[in-house]
């Protein structure tokens, strides 16, 4: 039996942030949600996930502020943060990765290929 893992979906679309929950948890991942990087901060510490996915376009603080908290926080400094967003040129994903973020997946989300992409951002995922 496999282990189920928990994901921490943080998005601020609700059109978005339904179908990332749904295309997951029909996928076998555990899903809890947020839709600020403040709520982020506190359900990462909280709850422990084993990946964030954070939108980058977020009210109050935005999803490189969200990322630096969760890396200052000796709770969640190891968690993997992967950057979503619709900004997809190629500068964009160098941009979210120098910033920290171990991933990166663009807008618009394909529905089909989002389970193996989180995976691969597991630890001990495939590279």
């Amino acid at each position: 039996m496999s282990e189920r893992h928990l994901i921490l979906v943080v998005e601020d679309n609700e059109l978005n942030l339904k179908l990332v929950r749904d295309v997951l948890s029909h996928a076998g991942f555990d899903v809890i949600e947020a839709t600020t990087g403040e709520r982020c901060v506190e359900l990462a510490a909280e709850c422990g996930p084993d990946l964030v996915l954070m939108d980058l376009q977020l009210p109050g603080i935005d999803g490189t502020e969200t990322m630096r908290r969760l890396r200052s926080d000796p709770r969640t400094h190891e968690m993997p943060v992967v950057a979503v967003t619709a900004f997809a040129m190629a500068e964009d994903r160098a941009q979210a990765l120098s910033s920290g973020f171990d991933g990166y997946v663009a807008k618009p989300i394909s529905v089909r290929e989002l389970p193996s992409q989180v995976r691969s951002f597991l630890p001990g995922g495939p590279a």
